[in-house]
């Protein structure tokens, strides 16, 4: 009998310390303290925006031919009517000097042409007043009327030939100017294509080609970014803005919405998007900004300040958290406020300082189950 009851107390320590080392352990969890803070719905874009000059000029020759002077050089600063470009332009200096020249005589024809008539006025004058003594035939008098009339309108038509020739050089002074390209404004040089001695060729009308000039106002920058149509009814310029960039990570700016495109852009498999440009708030970041970097715009619908707040992360569905209580993960409802990408508000069914578990896509997780948690720590500040 002893010996049955030993047995049988063998087997069931045995079997007690069978199931105590094989019991389910704990799934490790990371956690976040509910706390009160800043809650801000936002709008951000579907892709990557882009940091655009306020004023960007890509500039090229109206007229085709051999770079002659090239006196810039990428990364310098010019100023407003400084030369950026001239083309070999001896041809049309000539035709200029000729016509220039042709002026000159057509001044000189005018001018004897113009004093012939005022000659022949000045005598015909006197054989009027002769005529009152009745000594001058009329047919004498009607010679000088028309040659009068023939020499005043050979003034005039001379006169109308110096207006053409003086035309003729101004439009040669056109010519030479598309021969030309002078700074719209200060900036800088960012790109030049082509070379000293090379041809260029001005883009055929509907064709983009390269410009010879690239130029860029550093004075000044904003983003440009693509939000969901969807989104783009709630958004409004002058909405406040958070601007981060790839190129200063860790790194929020303050922008302002300054214009909403007027169409929706369509592309092929891509959703419809609309443009929204986002300007700087502090003019004084100009001078970190480079054209082109890619960046992104938050913009902020609404705000709720001081109130309850749980990582957007840690919400499952719409209403539902996973908080650590007695040593295991309980599901709870919450009522829900304002959200964004990192942050929801809590409205009601949590109270400050409980645990939320944040780790669901840790295998295990889940109601009911036994956690231990791995580094309680309370959520950064910013909205």
């Amino acid at each position: 009998m002893k010996r049955l009851f030993a047995a049988l107390l063998f087997l069931v320590v045995a079997y007690g310390v069978f199931r105590y080392a094989n019991r389910p352990q704990p799934v490790v969890v990371t956690v976040v303290a509910v706390e009160r803070g800043e809650v801000a719905a936002t709008v951000v874009n579907t892709r990557a925006g882009t940091v655009r000059p306020c004023r960007r000029a890509r500039l090229a020759p109206a007229l085709g031919g051999i770079i002659a002077n090239w006196p810039v050089r990428e990364g310098m600063r010019v100023k407003k009517g400084d030369l950026l470009l001239a083309l070999w332009d001896e041809d049309l200096a000539a035709r200029r000097a000729l016509a220039a020249a042709r002026v000159e005589a057509a001044v000189a024809q005018a001018e004897a042409a113009c004093q012939q008539a005022a000659t022949a006025a000045r005598i015909r004058d006197r054989y009027r007043r002769l005529d009152q003594a009745g000594s001058v035939p009329a047919e004498t008098l009607d010679r000088l009327d028309g040659e009068v009339a023939a020499k005043e309108a050979s003034c005039r038509a001379a006169q109308a030939a110096v207006t053409v020739e003086r035309r003729q050089v101004r439009a040669l002074d056109a010519e030479l100017a598309k021969t030309r390209l002078y700074a719209p404004f200060d900036g800088i040089v960012a790109e030049l294509n082509g070379e000293l001695g090379e041809y260029l060729t001005p883009s055929p009308p509907g064709i983009q080609t390269l410009p010879a000039v690239d130029l860029i106002d550093p004075s000044c920058y904003y983003v440009v970014a693509p939000i969901d149509e969807v989104d783009a009814g709630r958004v409004a310029v002058g909405m406040e803005a958070r601007i981060t960039l790839d190129a200063f990570r860790g790194r929020t700016f303050a922008g302002a919405v300054r214009r909403i495109a007027d169409y929706v852009r369509e592309q092929e498999k891509q959703a419809r998007t609309v443009d929204v440009e986002v300007a700087f708030r502090d003019p004084a970041v100009f001078s970190l900004m480079l054209a082109g970097y890619s960046a992104d715009a938050e913009i902020v619908l609404a705000r709720h300040e001081g109130v309850l707040r749980v990582p957007t992360e840690a919400v499952q569905g719409e209403d539902q958290v996973l908080v650590v209580r007695n040593g295991r993960a309980e599901l709870l409802r919450i009522a829900t406020g304002l959200a964004n990408w990192r942050y929801t508000e809590v409205v009601d069914g949590l109270a400050e300082g409980e645990l939320v578990i944040t780790s669901l896509d840790r295998e295990g997780v889940g109601e009911g189950v036994a956690v231990r948690i791995q580094s309680p720590a309370s959520s950064a500040s910013a909205p």
